[in-house]
């Protein structure tokens, strides 16, 4: 067992990608994991996949009673939260002048309103000491086409994350932000683009990261890891950026 030995830990989009690969490595890190997803099936497969060691929650970010329906499963099966990654989120790209209010809806309901009260919901559970770390993304400080309202709602995630490491800080609770880059998931083929697209997207951001690749979900995983656990412990209201020096250089 590791760093998390015995901790409580929940993962909101737990059932693939970056969420995924941050169960398992929670896991091997001594943590028990709850995983969340929005598709049964896919949160089955994640659950047999991790072992006895997780737990799954099918529900919705974006429905603050899934939210509470979900914590007071933890609590029941666990009564408190160690450590808090509100991972979920969607990254529908469409360009500006074909926003439309649905779309914009829907971007701001899971990644901002949702992300806001599953930690809020979270609250009354997370125990002294404990961590709490948002999923927000490099858009936040750059400019990409066609991304203008996901840039937006990443950018709120990491406003709120500074706001929530102020107001929790008297818990001891620690709140960081993780800001991924291009990162291989499954997550790309979900942005509404044609996989030509997608693939030239791609391309053009590797070109544009001098360690001319995308990172693997294990990469941020690990990143999450040390936030989580008491290696971090002078960390809080951090943006830590991993995406192979694609805006740091």
């Amino acid at each position: 067992m590791g760093k998390l030995k015995d901790k409580i830990a929940v993962i909101t989009g737990g059932s693939s990608g970056i969420g995924l690969a941050t169960a398992h490595r929670f896991i091997a890190d001594g943590a028990r994991v709850v995983i969340t997803g929005r598709s049964q099936e896919a949160l089955d497969g994640a659950v047999a996949e991790l072992g006895d060691r997780a737990t799954g929650f099918c529900g919705d970010v974006a429905r603050p009673e899934d939210s509470e329906h979900l914590f007071a499963l933890v609590q029941d099966k666990f009564g408190h939260v160690d450590v808090l990654f509100a991972n979920a989120g969607i990254a529908p790209f469409v360009p500006f002048a074909a926003v439309t209010e649905a779309h914009f809806d829907e971007l701001f309901d899971i990644n901002v309103r949702g992300l806001f009260f599953t930690v809020q919901k979270a609250l009354p559970l997370l125990s002294e000491g404990a961590s709490v770390i948002l999923n927000a993304s490099v858009v936040a400080q750059s400019g990409l086409p066609n991304t203008s309202v996901y840039s937006a709602t990443k950018a709120a995630v990491r406003s709120l994350g500074r706001t929530l490491a102020a107001e929790l800080s008297p818990r001891g609770i620690r709140v960081n932000v993780v800001s991924p880059g291009l990162i291989a998931t499954p997550f790309w083929g979900k942005v509404g683009l044609s996989q030509e697209d997608v693939d030239a997207f791609g391309e053009q951001v590797v070109r544009q990261t001098p360690l001319g690749r995308p990172g693997q979900p294990g990469e941020i995983a690990a990143t999450v890891a040390f936030l989580a656990s008491d290696d971090a412990s002078y960390f809080t209201g951090a943006d830590l950026v991993a995406d192979g020096g694609m805006i740091q250089v």
